[in-house]
């Protein structure tokens, strides 16, 4: 499916892959056949309107990257400033969940969502009330309050700023994390936003020390190697 070419842009055969959903403006060059058409945002259909639901859509909206879908028979290559790539192959059973503006591109095949931090284990409790009250954690640690979560039989392919490290998850500890080094877990992981700081401390630094991300499960949790946002 997707094969790097170098540490920053991958390629693919979109007639293999059976269609690739790429973040909008990644796309450096192809050759054959394809055709590139926008992409539905997964998961954002009927939240639309007024209320709790209208507003939900439009924060899952504007943390959403725009997407393009590639169809047809050709080569595509993607890149996306200058950072770094890295190839996560799905396997039956396992779950991807990385933030939007951390994922350059997945096969189309891959069954997506979009669903709140603070569904992804403990903390503020899943559904829409429980996104809402993620909103805070979410503006502390500058971690979006929506993750794209991804699985199915398939790749995708993760974007970091100085590189990724690989975090097996499993055993009887935590692994402690920066929120805003996190890139994805992969697997079955799952993930708690807690507070490390009291919360006015917490308010004085505005810094992601003040909150940690701890992750549970088995699987790998990937950081990348800056606090720098994409």
């Amino acid at each position: 499916m997707f094969e790097k070419v170098n540490s920053k842009v991958v390629k693919v055969d979109v007639g293999m892959a059976g269609g690739v959903v790429a973040r909008s403006g990644a796309m450096l060059y192809y050759s054959g056949d394809v055709s590139f058409a926008p992409h539905q945002i997964p998961g954002a259909q009927g939240m639309g309107g007024g209320g709790l639901m209208g507003m939900a859509g439009r924060m899952m909206a504007g943390e959403h990257e725009r997407t393009m879908l590639a169809q047809g028979n050709g080569q595509v290559h993607y890149g996306f400033a200058g950072l770094e790539v890295h190839v996560v192959q799905m396997q039956p059973g396992a779950s991807l969940r990385v933030e939007a503006s951390r994922l350059l591109a997945n096969t189309a095949g891959l069954q997506s969502s979009i669903v709140s931090v603070a569904s992804s284990g403990g903390g503020g409790g899943g559904g829409l009330m429980g996104a809402l009250r993620g909103a805070a954690s979410g503006a502390l640690t500058g971690q979006g309050m929506f993750t794209t979560q991804l699985s199915g039989h398939g790749a995708a392919v993760l974007l970091a700023h100085g590189g990724f490290l690989e975090l097996q998850v499993g055993g009887p500890n935590p692994i402690v994390v920066d929120p805003q080094a996190f890139v994805a877990a992969y697997g079955n992981v799952q993930t708690e936003l807690k507070t490390a700081l009291s919360w006015r401390d917490a308010v004085g630094r505005g810094s992601g020390e003040a909150m940690q991300l701890h992750c549970v499960g088995q699987g790998v949790v990937y950081v990348q190697a800056s606090e720098e946002k994409l």
